[in-house]
């Protein structure tokens, strides 16, 4: 047995960076290796392990990955809550919170500024459902453009609040997408939701899948796909 298979401390967390995670293990029946990742907040890392697997071997082998674990940390943007006078992304573009005491809770957008007021203490709750609620509804209106496009019936949509996925589509037909895609470019979740009506079709990644993808979608794909890769993580930032 390799060693440090054969040493495994039972410990559930973890340093890196000078900062303790938790690790956390998840059993899957289905699971025949040990995979690793972080969670996309960078606040725990996460393992999913088969089951003849011992949790000892599982955080061994997270703790042999540690300078792996420590660069994808490095890659994750600081925590940025919105404070008033900052900014909140929204559509791709930093727009400033315009906190004012005597004004209505609830924010509402003016000449380009998100106007609220209320107590500073609820500012980002308040702020994260308002995200929430604009992308309902834009989400919505591009999924009925892309199921008319690809002429299916648009199915129910639902927001999602997953760490790593953008958007998923269930075999009973049901929509997900990530709701902190209403931060990104219009180009980039629009993207996102057309990928899951082509998945109406074809639920699966095959030529017939992106052939029907590339019809539907009426933008730049390649350039959405960059943009998401390479600021995805960046959407975690002001909420985790």
């Amino acid at each position: 047995m390799i060693d440090w298979l054969r040493r495994a401390p039972i410990d559930p967390e973890i340093e890196l960076g000078g900062h303790v995670l938790p690790i956390e293990i998840a059993r899957h029946p289905r699971a025949r290796r040990l995979t690793l990742r972080l969670a996309a907040d960078g606040r725990a890392v996460k393992l999913t392990v088969p089951r003849w697997a011992s949790d000892g071997e599982a955080i061994a082998f997270a703790k042999a990955r540690a300078a792996w674990l420590e660069s994808q940390l490095a890659r994750i943007p600081r925590a940025s809550p919105p404070l008033p006078g900052g900014t909140l992304l929204y559509r791709g573009a930093d727009t400033h919170i315009a906190w004012q005491a005597n004004a209505p809770r609830k924010p509402r957008l003016a000449d380009g500024a998100l106007v609220l007021g209320g107590p500073e203490s609820s500012l980002a709750a308040r702020l994260q459902r308002w995200l929430e609620g604009e992308a309902l509804k834009l989400m919505q209106a591009d999924l009925t453009h892309y199921c008319a496009r690809a002429d299916v019936v648009a199915p129910r949509l639902s927001l999602s609040r997953a760490q790593r996925r953008w958007g998923s589509c269930s075999t009973g037909g049901t929509v997900r997408i990530n709701w902190r895609l209403v931060q990104a470019p219009d180009l980039v979740r629009r993207s996102v939701v057309a990928h899951e009506v082509a998945h109406l079709i074809h639920f699966d990644h095959s030529p017939r899948f992106h052939a029907l993808l590339g019809d539907i979608f009426d933008d730049d794909l390649p350039a959405a796909e960059r943009w998401l890769k390479a600021n995805g993580r960046g959407l975690y930032a002001a909420f985790g």
